[in-house]
């Protein structure tokens, strides 16, 4: 089944570089970025990870924890860690799905029901489990990218993504294209231009269904 934006994602409990988890209990009252991975010990991978660990502070600031999937074991993925501490220069502080049976995978609609790892399989196999979900503390999802495999996430996006879904929730307002913390913001065209002067003060008119406010936050 198709996962989609506002679904309330698939509980799962799973094993998982730090131990048994369930999905929704860690969650808890958090943001959350679950993002997923075709194979351990894989180049691309491997740096993503490492920039991953590099944002811990970031991702504390902004009340998110991160969780990865890769469809290997927990004893790949000890493995793993060291050379993605090694690379990245971060310890990996955020827990990895085993995902061995592909049970997330296939529950977050990453690969089909019929999926399975064959003998000696290649990253080729799973190229799909290449995806980002930034789920709200409602456990709602509130945005998903997939990526291919020989193209690194930019994690700079997925951050600049997350404080304007946190933003857009918090006080209400929408985000222009590209936008950062400290630029004008957008009035939803649903708020009546009193309302929008009650609630943001001034704003400007760029056309009749585009009214633009400075960052409340």
């Amino acid at each position: 089944m198709a996962l989609r934006i506002n679904d309330t994602v698939p509980d799962f409990t799973a094993e998982t570089s730090q131990g048994t988890i369930s999905f929704h209990e860690w969650i808890g009252d958090s943001w959350a970025i679950l993002f997923s991975h075709p194979k351990d010990f894989t180049p691309v991978c491997t740096t993503e990870f490492g920039i991953v660990a590099q944002l811990a502070d970031e991702w504390a600031k902004r009340n998110t924890k991160v969780m990865g999937v890769s469809v290997d074991g927990v004893q790949d993925h000890a493995g793993w860690i060291n050379d993605i501490q090694a690379v990245g220069g971060s310890d990996v502080g955020f827990p990895i799905v085993a995902d061995e049976a592909l049970e997330v995978s296939k529950a977050y609609d990453m690969l089909p029901a019929e999926a399975y790892l064959p003998d000696g399989r290649t990253p080729a196999d799973t190229a799909t489990v290449r995806s980002v979900y930034i789920i709200g503390p409602d456990k709602q999802l509130k945005l998903t990218m997939t990526y291919p495999m020989t193209v690194g996430r930019n994690f700079a996006e997925i951050m600049r993504a997350l404080d304007a879904l946190q933003a857009t929730v918090k006080h209400g307002i929408a985000t222009p294209a590209n936008w950062e913390h400290g630029q004008d913001v957008i009035i939803p065209v649903a708020v009546s231009d009193e309302d929008a002067k009650a609630k943001f003060g001034s704003f400007e008119k760029k056309l009749p269904y585009l009214r633009t406010t400075s960052d409340p936050g």
